[in-house]
């Protein structure tokens, strides 16, 4: 967990303001039972989380694709090709939506648009080292070499923070 005292409420902030504003069928979805705070939140956003990542096109199509999702300090950050389709529509139009779903026991959605970030920029240090702490135990050191090589970085900057999370079932033998 990367996230400062600071981050933290933020999210439950922009948390708190996303349920407030949503129509009436979310919020009989995403009922006060069903809301974590954002302390649980970030710590079960640790690591990689897979999330799938619409884009917007020039027909104003939404285009959707898995990504590998980093949360780092209250907001998911992707990668990919900075020649991919993807990136290709984040420079043209930055809005993005995102969900992580890796089950039916907890959904995290965000709408927002895409920032993208230089690793290399001493700025994003800290993030530079969360993706080799993620990624260089996985793939080894060779890893870093492929960061270095070019793939691109963006920040989504959330407009709107869902997150539904129910307990799992537990069977009792």
């Amino acid at each position: 967990m990367h996230e400062t005292s600071q981050d933290v409420r933020d999210l439950q902030t922009l948390m708190d303001r996303s349920h407030a504003a949503a129509g009436a069928h979310l919020r009989e979805v995403i009922t006060a039972d069903r809301l974590l705070p954002a302390a649980d939140v970030v710590a079960l956003l640790d690591g990689m989380c897979l999330l799938v990542l619409a884009t917007v096109s020039s027909r104003g199509r939404p285009v959707a694709g898995p990504v590998d999702g980093i949360f780092f300090r209250g907001h998911w950050y992707f990668g990919s090709s900075s020649d991919s389709v993807r990136f290709t529509h984040i420079r043209r139009s930055p809005y993005v939506s995102a969900s992580h779903l890796p089950g039916e026991h907890l959904q995290v959605t965000v709408h927002g648009t895409a920032a993208p970030i230089d690793v290399a920029d001493p700025e994003h240090a800290a993030f530079r080292q969360a993706l080799l702490d993620v990624y260089t135990p996985r793939y080894g050191d060779s890893w870093e070499r492929f960061l270095d090589s070019g793939p691109v970085y963006a920040r989504i900057d959330a407009e709107k923070f869902f997150v539904f999370w129910m307990p799992e079932p537990t069977t009792d033998s």
